[in-house]
């Protein structure tokens, strides 16, 4: 799957290992960490906010992501934690999760 993708919700990945991180995505990129938790590429995945704002952070944090990488088919091999690089895209980041009052 190519095309651009609107981030519109935070959802809470629980790695195998049990730690927990955070993740925006939208519908589509929940339905993948499903398909990838049922696999056991993730041990769970939950939404924690939906229709979250799309500001300047969103902006900055979506733009990096479709930049960066590519969005899985529906049939995922693995599960891609998405790095978040020190500077313009972590700040975007913490604050988006600062914003929705989340972690």
């Amino acid at each position: 799957m190519a095309e651009y993708q609107t981030l519109d919700l935070i959802q809470e990945i629980t790695r195998n290992d049990g730690t927990r991180y955070f993740e925006l995505g939208n519908i589509y990129m929940n339905g993948i960490a499903e398909r990838c938790a049922l696999d056991g590429y993730i041990k769970m995945v939950r939404i924690v906010q939906l229709n979250i704002p799309h500001g300047t952070s969103v902006r900055i944090y979506e733009q990096y992501i479709n930049e960066t990488y590519t969005f899985p088919d529906l049939h995922p091999d693995h599960w891609e934690e998405w790095a978040k690089p020190e500077g313009k895209v972590k700040d975007a980041y913490d604050e988006i999760l600062r914003a929705n009052h989340v972690g």
